[in-house]
């Protein structure tokens, strides 16, 4: 057992507990002290860490399968026992995350049997969670084993939560990659009306430098010169300054997005 100590990798430090449990009573075979070791273990690094509505670990869990299951039909979960017997509890939280894989309308509660092995080939199919429970065996006890079935269950609440956060972390890149093609949109508009703009004025400057510095001879160039600036004022000056609004607010939707 020396050559176990040495090695032993539950040091202190790793937040797992194991008072009375050393490396003699897993060399000597001690059953009960290492199903409480594995126990242990198993409560520390699949469970403990689970936390729904401010309640952890066990209560924690159980509260997360009721509320997942809770719209489903002959599904009542109160324990890790019982309420797992017939396989309806494990088939509803598998098709209240991912309903294309459970045809859950075509379950009955009769068939536990069925229900469980369903349920757990599917786990172990689609989502890698390996098979950990009999369904024979669940099925047929009056009281399933309540910490095969919480450690069974973690599983299901650890996979869909990586899930979970894969899918909001590919929500969030997208929400940033449409706000970069929609700022590169906008940058595209406001250059194309800033051109515009600059065009026009380019334009406009050596009409207004003649209008300004050029004296009418007559009544009738000045009664041509008011009507040409009028029809400047009325007709081309509005669009031109309604652009000038848009090309600012362009501007401003670029800062703020950027």
């Amino acid at each position: 057992s020396s050559g176990i100590n040495a090695e032993w990798p539950l040091r202190p430090g790793k937040g797992v507990n194991l008072i009375g449990i050393g490396a003699e009573e897993i060399v000597d075979g001690n059953l009960k002290m290492t199903l409480g070791m594995i126990w242990t273990i198993i409560l520390r690094f699949a469970i403990q860490d689970i936390s729904v509505e401010e309640m952890s670990a066990k209560e924690g869990l159980l509260l997360w399968c009721q509320k997942k299951t809770a719209p489903y039909k002959n599904v009542n979960v109160t324990n890790f026992h019982t309420s797992f017997k017939d396989g309806l509890a494990f088939c509803a939280l598998i098709h209240r995350h991912r309903p294309d894989l459970i045809d859950y309308n075509h379950l009955r509660k009769e068939n536990a049997v069925y229900n469980l092995q369903y349920a757990f080939e599917v786990a172990e199919k689609e989502l890698d969670i390996p098979i950990m429970l009999d369904a024979n065996d669940i099925a047929s006890t009056m009281r399933p084993d309540e910490r095969a079935i919480m450690t069974y269950v973690s599983s299901y609440y650890h996979a869909f939560a990586s899930s979970q956060q894969a899918s909001q972390a590919a929500n969030r890149i997208c929400k940033v990659l449409n706000v970069n093609q929609e700022n590169e949109t906008l940058m595209e508009d406001y250059e194309a009306l800033a051109s515009g703009l600059l065009e026009w004025i380019e334009h406009m400057i050596p009409w207004i430098d003649q209008m300004r510095e050029q004296r009418a001879s007559s009544i009738s160039e000045v009664k041509a010169r008011l009507e040409e600036f009028r029809t400047y004022r009325l007709t081309v000056k509005p669009p031109k300054t309604e652009e000038k609004r848009k090309k600012y607010r362009l501007r401003l939707c670029v800062d703020t997005t950027a």
